[in-house]
C-alpha cells in the first residue's frame, strides 16, 4: 500500500508540474542591435526581471538581437504586428508616417520644455489619450526619448549655422529632416546601423542623433568632430507587444504585464540612454584626436533661431490636417 501511495503521491507532483509549465508562457523580444547596445542593460533586463517578479515566475523573455528574426530596423513594428516576435523595440522615425503625433516629442524644445530626462513622462501623459492609434495591433510597453541630439561630421567643425550648408546630414526621420533643412542641409533619412559605411565612405557628410549612438555604432572609428549645445530634438524610442498575443495570456500574466509596461520601464530605458551619451561625450573630449565643440548659449542661439521655427511649423501643419497637435505639445510640456 506505502508503494501504491507513493506512486499515486509522485503522479500528483508531476501533473501538479506539467500544469505549471503549462501556464508558463516565453516571449520573444526581437530588436535589430548586437546585445552590446545600451537596449539590453537599460531594458531588456529591467524588463525581463520585472516580468518574471510581477507574474511569479510565469513570464519570461526569450530575446533575438541583431536582427535574428529578420532583418532590418524599419520593420521592427510590423515583425509585432505580424506575430513574429511578441514584442520589439524600434524608433519612431523609421516610420515616420505612422507616427504623427507621438513624434512631436522630437522636435526642438519639446523635451527641454517638458524636462531633460523626463522625455517618457511626457510620452506617457498622452498615450491614452492621444497615441493608442498610432500603435495598431500592438500595446506600447515603453516609450522614452534619448538624450539631445548632436552634430556629428567626419571632419568638418560646426560651429555656425553656415558650417552646415550644403553638407548631406543622415537623420533618422521626418521631423528631424526638417531640422536639418532648416539649418540648409541636406537630410539623409537611413536607420542607424547604416551610419558607419555612409560616413566613411563619403555617402554623407555628418549624422544628427543622440551621443550614446556613437559608442554603440562605433562611429568614433569614422567621425573627428562633434558639436553640442545647439537645439537639435531628440529620438523616441519604443518597445511594442503584439495585442493578439497579449489578449491570449491568462489574467494574472496580463495583469503582470500591466504592472510592468509604462514610465517605470520606460524611465530606465531614458537613463541609461542619458547615462551612455554622459559617458561617451567625456571620452570623446578626453581623446586628443577628436574635437568636441559645446557651443555656449549664446553661440547655440543661431542655430536655435533656425531650428525652433520647425517645431512651431510642424504643429501647424499637424493642425491643419485636423490633428490635435496643439493640444498634444501642450500635454507634453505641462501645460
Amino acid at each position: 500500500m506505502k508503494t501504491v501511495f507513493k506512486r499515486l503521491l509522485a503522479s500528483a507532483t508531476l501533473v501538479t508540474m506539467s500544469a505549471s509549465f503549462a501556464m508558463s508562457e516565453e516571449l520573444s523580444f526581437a530588436h535589430f542591435v548586437p546585445p552590446a547596445h545600451i537596449i539590453t542593460s537599460s531594458v531588456v533586463e529591467p524588463l525581463t526581471a520585472a516580468l518574471g517578479e510581477a507574474s511569479g515566475g510565469d513570464l519570461s523573455v526569450r530575446v533575438y538581437p541583431g536582427g535574428e528574426l529578420g532583418p532590418g530596423p524599419v520593420e521592427q513594428y510590423a515583425r509585432v504586428v505580424q506575430g513574429v516576435a511578441d514584442m520589439a523595440w524600434g524608433l519612431a522615425g523609421y516610420n515616420s508616417q505612422q507616427f504623427p503625433l507621438s513624434m512631436i516629442i522630437e522636435l526642438p524644445g519639446v523635451v527641454d520644455a517638458a524636462g531633460v530626462g523626463k522625455g517618457y513622462e511626457a510620452m506617457w501623459r498622452v498615450y491614452d489619450q492621444y497615441l493608442t492609434g498610432e500603435f495598431p495591433g500592438t500595446r506600447a510597453v515603453a516609450l522614452w526619448t534619448s538624450e539631445p541630439n548632436v552634430l556629428i561630421m567626419k571632419d568638418k567643425e560646426v560651429r555656425v549655422p553656415d558650417d552646415i550648408k550644403g553638407l548631406k546630414i543622415r537623420v533618422s526621420g521626418a521631423f528631424p529632416a526638417q531640422v536639418i533643412e532648416a539649418l540648409g542641409a541636406t537630410p539623409v533619412q537611413m536607420p542607424a546601423n547604416e551610419m558607419y559605411n555612409a560616413l566613411q565612405t563619403g555617402l554623407i557628410d555628418g549624422i544628427m542623433t543622440g551621443g550614446s549612438a556613437i559608442h554603440d555604432f562605433k562611429i568614433d572609428e569614422v567621425a573627428r568632430t562633434y558639436t553640442t549645445g545647439a537645439s537639435l530634438g531628440n529620438i523616441l524610442f519604443y518597445v511594442v507587444m503584439n495585442e493578439a498575443r497579449y489578449q491570449g495570456l491568462s489574467d494574472a500574466q496580463k495583469a503582470a504585464i500591466d504592472k510592468v509596461r509604462g514610465p517605470v520601464i520606460s524611465a530606465s530605458g531614458e537613463a541609461g540612454w542619458n547615462q551612455r551619451a554622459t559617458e561617451t561625450m567625456e571620452a570623446l573630449r578626453a581623446d586628443p584626436s577628436k574635437v568636441v565643440i559645446d557651443l555656449t548659449a549664446e553661440e547655440a542661439a543661431p542655430f536655435n533661431a533656425l531650428t525652433t521655427v520647425v517645431t512651431d511649423k510642424v504643429i501647424a501643419d499637424l493642425d491643419g490636417q485636423g490633428l490635435p497637435a496643439s493640444a498634444v505639445r501642450a500635454a507634453m510640456i505641462g501645460k
